[in-house]
């Protein structure tokens, strides 16, 4: 079972180009590194799905987290789901996260978990 792993969405400063961004992280708030992280990111409605976006992060520090992608508002409409697969300790875990259509907004943002950011947590 996926404990202490999390996938959150994180509306921050683009230093680069001086705008506010949602970006989508992934949280280790383990006391171990998650290693071989596999991501597949994919949004879709009963008559629309996006292409599958698919990511490797070597490893995510105990308390640490890595940014996965940027995600545009256009996106926000549908259910946008991320499957993450992983070794903990030489174990494979694996879990399907998903933010429903319409709830990355600011006003849902709340303290998550390693991150000083606050953000919203997939489900």
């Amino acid at each position: 079972m996926v404990k202490d792993v999390y996938v959150a969405a994180v509306f921050e400063l683009n230093e680069d180009y001086n705008t506010h961004d949602w970006n989508i992280y992934i949280i280790n708030a383990n006391k171990t590194p998650i290693e071989t992280v596999l991501v597949i990111a994919q949004g879709y409605t009963e008559k629309k799905m996006t292409a599958a976006m698919r990511k490797t992060v070597k490893i995510i520090p105990a308390k640490g987290f890595a940014k996965i992608e940027y995600i545009d508002q256009s996106v926000f409409g549908l259910d946008n789901f991320f499957t993450i697969t992983y070794f903990l300790e030489n174990k494979m875990y694996d879990k399907r996260f998903e933010f429903p259509r319409n709830t990355i907004r600011e006003d849902e943002m709340a303290t998550i978990p390693v991150m000083p950011q606050k953000g919203i947590l997939a489900l």
